[in-house]
């Protein structure tokens, strides 16, 4: 079957067999091997990417079912030479341990600022709960995130107008 799908802001096209997992089409065809495989059952998160901006776990979501999608990796997020404020919170904030997790907790990490910039220390460790570290560094990861979340609360405030106080 031909696939399309946009993956990182670019479009690809593919050949593959319907029961193809999108996480080998992502690393096997379209060479992006920053999305791990880790458990193949759904339980570790080490294949999380953003499917039309939700985090899927790409081990059980099949290629076909991303046709005509967005897919975002982690290597979408660096842009133009800059790392995006999760990568940034995870250097900052010792948050990569291993590494091996990494890739799945930043995509889940984008996705929870995305929908709440300002999350609490619970959220955070609500959101990343189907995302598992076999380093256990889950207080670092916590703390990049949060890092990540101000870091990103503060360039909103430098863009905004400083509008307030005007009557």
């Amino acid at each position: 079957m031909r696939v399309q799908l946009t993956i990182n802001g670019a479009s690809r096209e593919a050949d593959v067999e319907p029961r193809l997992l999108l996480v080998h089409l992502i690393r096997e065809n379209l060479l992006l091997t920053g999305t791990h495989i880790g458990c193949d059952t759904t339980s570790c998160g080490a294949c999380t990417v953003l499917l039309d901006g939700r985090p899927v776990k790409s081990c059980t979501v099949f290629a076909v079912q991303a046709s005509g999608r967005t897919v975002s990796t982690v290597e979408g997020l660096e842009q133009n030479g800059v790392l995006h404020a999760v990568q940034e919170g995870f250097t900052k904030e010792h948050g990569l341990q291993c590494g091996f997790c990494t890739p799945g907790m930043m995509m889940t990490s984008v996705a929870l600022l995305e929908r709440n910039a300002a999350p609490t220390e619970l959220q955070i460790r609500q959101a990343i709960s189907g995302n598992l570290c076999r380093c256990t560094g889950y207080v670092n990861i916590v703390k990049a995130i949060q890092h990540a979340s101000a870091t990103m609360r503060e360039a909103k405030a430098e863009k905004e107008p400083a509008t307030a106080g005007r009557a």
